[in-house]
């Protein structure tokens, strides 16, 4: 129960994180920037994909826990034949006590009419003057009547041995279905606190299984419904981030057009009078026209043209002494909001869309990441070569992919 104490915190946390993430996507704080727009839809995957390993996880400790269900049914299948079992005895017993308080009562009717005939027969004996063998040789008349005199009185003597030998059979009888009486009913007694307690047992351990089950079920669903409430607005942010690039896009191919009917050459090319960036007293100024992104990306690249060369620098943190190639790019479209943390070369592989883009192409391989803006390259490279890593012209491109930001 600890464990799932645990996952029902995290899960209150990551909920309570995602719910403030998307307040803050529809509140009228945000900028309108695209890089800011971007950023906003990475902090939105990010806790979207914080909420769907929520909903994993508590889907695993449900079938985890509906694992302990099946083998708790297993328990209480095994717990309910046993019950029966003890029921039917109790039953068997219920039934052999009746017949045994039946046999008894009949016992003793009949010790009662046994010691009745006896007492009637000793008051008889007594009350009639019954002659003995004496009285009857001395008044028989005949040989023949002496006969049937011995013969009535061995009669008598049989009856009464009888009588008497069925009294002590009854009396044992009684005492005997008296013991067995007492000890079916402590057997009843027995069966009886068995079953009541196999009875609240099992209805102890369905109860807590089904307070489990729809626990987690209520906590896996109350994530779901976050999740699907800020995959909503993801949707949203994303079609308005689709917008704006087609927005942005059709303003430059007009300012491309205007620019070519000017006798111009396009914008955004070393050739382009006013469309490319100016290096003003070693600092790059972004072309007139340029979108809020590309001057953020500009300031942050001047910010650090002249730091020196750290490997690795730039990638633990985004404020560093130095910086390496990637951190160096890493760091210019982050400020922007083009990126949300330092992604190393071979992450810029994979980053933003294909190909060159209209402001910002990033070339990357495995072992070298630069970049061209508002047609100036930003390469530690050129560091090395002049000391700033604005440079006009060069750079690699045999071996490198190309790939830009959204809109871009």
């Amino acid at each position: 129960m600890l464990a799932v104490s645990k996952n029902r915190t995290l899960l209150h946390a990551l909920a309570g994180a995602a719910a403030v993430s998307a307040a803050l996507l529809g509140s009228n704080l945000t900028a309108r920037s695209s890089g800011d727009l971007q950023a906003q839809i990475d902090a939105g995957r990010s806790a979207a994909a914080s909420l769907r390993q929520t909903v994993a996880t508590d889907e695993a400790q449900i079938r985890q826990t509906a694992g302990g269900v099946q083998a708790a049914q297993v328990r209480l299948t095994a717990l309910q034949q046993e019950l029966t079992t003890r029921e039917t005895q109790l039953r068997q017993v219920q039934t052999a006590l009746l017949e045994a308080r039946t046999h008894l009562a009949e016992l003793e009717t009949r010790l009662q009419l046994s010691s009745k005939a006896l007492a009637a027969n000793l008051v008889a004996a007594y009350e009639g003057n019954q002659p003995n063998l004496v009285t009857v040789v001395l008044n028989a008349h005949g040989f023949t009547d002496l006969l049937e005199q011995v013969s009535f009185l061995q009669r008598i003597g049989h009856q009464d041995a009888n009588i008497v030998a069925a009294t002590r059979a009854a009396r044992a009888a009684v005492t005997k279905q008296a013991e067995q009486l007492e000890g079916l009913e402590s057997r009843d007694r027995t069966l009886t606190e068995q079953v009541l307690a196999q009875r609240n047992q099992v209805a102890g351990l369905q109860a807590a299984l089904i307070s489990r089950q729809i626990s987690e079920e209520r906590a896996r669903d109350r994530a779901s419904a976050q999740l699907s409430g800020l995959n909503a607005r993801l949707t949203a942010l994303e079609a308005k981030a689709a917008a704006e690039a087609a927005a942005a896009a059709r303003a430059a191919a007009a300012r491309a057009a205007a620019a070519e009917s000017a006798g111009a050459g396009p914008v955004g090319t070393p050739s382009a009078p006013g469309g490319l960036a100016t290096d003003s007293g070693g600092m790059v100024q972004p072309p007139p026209g340029a979108p809020p992104a590309i001057a953020q990306v500009i300031a942050a690249g001047n910010a650090i043209a002249t730091l020196p060369y750290i490997w690795g620098g730039g990638h633990a943190s985004f404020q560093a002494a130095g910086y390496d190639c990637s951190g160096s790019v890493s760091y210019a479209l982050a400020a922007a909001g083009l990126l949300s943390s330092p992604l190393d070369s071979t992450g810029f592989e994979s980053w933003g869309d294909p190909g060159p883009g209209r402001w910002i192409t990033v070339y990357a391989s495995a072992g070298h990441a630069w970049m061209e803006v508002a047609g100036w390259r930003f390469d530690t490279v050129a560091l090395a070569e002049t000391g700033t890593r604005w440079a006009q012209g060069g750079g690699e491109f045999a071996g490198f992919v190309e790939r830009h930001p959204p809109g871009l």
